[in-house]
Parts: structure tokens; sequence; C-alpha cells
């Protein structure tokens, strides 16, 4: 990793060192989360720009200050626009548009697979009744008139199976390399 780039050593102390809350409900922390999430693109052969998205979806919980479950207390803390907002001066949106509508993705598979809703945890299942629920055709539409709407979709994906606890992965480092790869010059 650059240690000539700060905004590289910020993401990489928010990973380390902001991310030991709660993920959700459930057994593991949002770094944990992380970092499965980036193993898993990682391990499916996607994109460099991906698997820096797959690493960073949640990063909007680690730059408020609501606590560490929100949506327990019926609170949509919105992470991924706040994600979305903290990396889109650092990252084009092959990086920042997965970031910003995988939240929209859990809704929109909700929407278009009959399956879909039987396979979240509970605390996704509690955070889309504050997200809006499942999309109607209207919203079905817009997103799929977004290009990354894909890679938000993939994104989803990943996201929903990384929640496995005790899962053993590589280091926040090994992934560095991937956003060093896709972060915009300074």
């Amino acid at each position: 990793m650059s240690h000539t780039d700060p905004r590289l050593a910020q993401i990489a102390a928010l990973i380390e060192l902001k991310a030991d809350g709660q993920y959700g409900l459930a057994d593991i922390n949002q770094r944990q989360h992380a970092l499965q999430s980036a193993w898993l693109a990682e391990r499916a052969g996607c994109t460099a720009s991906l698997i820096a998205a797959a690493l960073l979806h949640d990063i909007g919980h680690m730059v408020h200050n609501l606590g560490e479950n929100p949506a327990e207390h019926g609170v949509d803390d919105e992470h991924e626009r706040l994600g979305y907002e903290f990396l889109a001066s650092m990252f084009g949106p092959e990086v920042t548009e997965p970031v910003r509508l995988h939240v929209a993705a859990k809704r929109y598979l909700c929407a278009t697979e009959a399956d879909y809703f039987g396979k979240l945890s509970k605390d996704s299942i509690l955070s889309l009744s504050l997200q809006g629920g499942p999309m109607s055709p209207e919203e079905v539409a817009e997103f799929e008139a977004v290009p990354e709407y894909k890679d938000a979709v993939q994104l989803r994906r990943f996201d929903e199976q990384a929640k496995v606890k005790g899962l053993q992965t590589p280091p926040a480092a090994h992934f560095m390399q991937y956003v060093e790869r896709v972060i915009r010059p300074a």
C-alpha cells in the first residue's frame, strides 16, 4: 500500500480501528463482514472495483454516530448514502454506485426473485421495512436503468453471504491492493 496517499491510510484505519461494532444482529463485527464480502468477491473473480466496493460497502456505518444497530431502534441510518458521500471524491462510479445501490439491490431482489426474501437475515428483514420494502415495478425499471445495477446486485449477494461467525479471511491489508488500484489520483 502506498504510504504517500493519506486517503488509503484513512480507509485502512476505518476498517482496522472503527469496525469493531457488531454487524447488525449477526455474530460478527463490521470488519469481519467487510473482509468476508471482499473475500467472496475476490474468490468469484470480480474486478478490482467490485472487490473494493465489497470491502467498503458498509463504510457508512463507520462514519456515522448512530450507535451499533440503529435499525433495532427504528432508525434507517442511510449508511449507503453516507458511504457513497464519503467515497465519491476518491472513487469512480464503478466503486461508488454499487455502494450507493446495495440497499436498493436488496429491495430489487425482493421484488424480482420469489425466494430472495426467505434468504434474508433477521436484521436485513428489519432494515428492509425501514428502507421501503420490495421495489414497485416502476422502481425496478429505474434501478435497471443504472449502468452499475448488476454490480450492485452481485455486491448484495456477497453482503448476504458475508455473515459467517469464525470464518477466516485474509486481513484488510490484503484487500487494500484493490482499493489502491482503483482510487482516483489525489
